[in-house]
């Protein structure tokens, strides 16, 4: 009877693996560290067939202390030029640091992080159609 579970749930994985609609996908970047302060960010891969203006992920840094801190991390200024993403492009999604406070700690006193937040502008200025999956 379980080798006949796992052919079922094998097969399951398959059916919804071939449904997956493509989208974009961000995951965690290389972290730097500027004047002792950790500048976190994260790595965006258009998998869509739709341009992308504008990307931003609002993050949630719990440090070492138990603060928690969020932060913006955007493909470009939002007000500022378009630094489009392509169909089939990667983009570094950044804190900008001359805009928003920095997080204020080396890396090693972030313990945990978590997105509270996407905000996906497609070309033509409306909300992206394709899913925004995320791993910080």
């Amino acid at each position: 009877m379980r080798p006949g579970l796992v052919i079922a749930s094998g097969i399951l994985v398959s059916v919804q693996a071939f449904g997956a609609q493509p989208g974009i996908e961000v995951h965690r970047g290389d972290d730097a560290s500027l004047f002792g302060s950790c500048v976190p960010s994260l790595v965006a891969e258009n998998k869509s067939a739709e341009t992308v203006d504008f990307l931003q992920v609002d993050v949630l840094f719990t440090l070492a202390n138990g603060e928690q801190r969020d932060l913006e991390l955007q493909s470009a200024y939002r007000e500022g030029i378009v630094l489009p993403i392509a169909p089939g492009a990667k983009a570094v999604l950044k804190q900008h640091l001359d805009l928003s406070r920095a997080l204020g700690v080396p890396c090693d006193q972030v313990k945990s992080r978590q997105v509270i937040g996407v905000l996906c502008q497609a070309s033509g200025g409306g909300r992206c159609v394709s899913p925004v999956s995320t791993e910080p």
